[in-house]
């Protein structure tokens, strides 16, 4: 049996989409990534008075760290799966691709597709990729 999967994902949360022969099942994940919105700038309302420093460096690498175990527990979902779609708005798609190429060479053959979509209600989704996989031999 054979098990085809779409994930659509952004920085907020993941769907899963697995589908199975007799079966399918939807699996949300959300992940811990923190919004980015630095404080800091001017500490006064005197111009040339003193300054805060933004800390751009800090930030990224907290977010970094944040979307490896946000991709960590999306691949953990994977192993069994034969084929897999990536959907998504944003580059967030293109992040997870990358990790896989990176930590998890062994799923990159299963990777069949990665495609550029709108926000998906659960139903647009499961439809979405059931399309996919019958117009696409896997």
């Amino acid at each position: 049996m054979t098990i085809k999967t779409g994930i659509w994902i952004d920085k907020r949360e993941a769907k899963i989409f697995f589908l199975e022969e007799d079966k399918e099942r939807l699996t949300t994940i959300k992940s811990k990534v923190e919004s980015y919105r630095p404080k800091g700038g001017s500490g006064t309302k005197i111009k040339g008075g003193p300054q805060n420093v933004v800390q751009d460096s800090k930030y990224l690498e907290r977010e970094k760290h944040q979307l490896r175990a946000f991709f960590n527990n999306i691949i953990s979902l994977l192993t069994e799966t034969d084929s897999v779609v990536i959907l998504g708005p944003a580059e967030t798609g293109q992040k997870l691709l990358k990790e896989i190429a990176e930590h998890h060479r062994n799923l990159l053959p299963k990777i069949k597709g990665i495609e550029r979509t709108d926000n998906m209600t659960d139903n647009q989704l499961k439809a979405w990729i059931r399309q996919y996989y019958a117009t696409v031999s896997v």
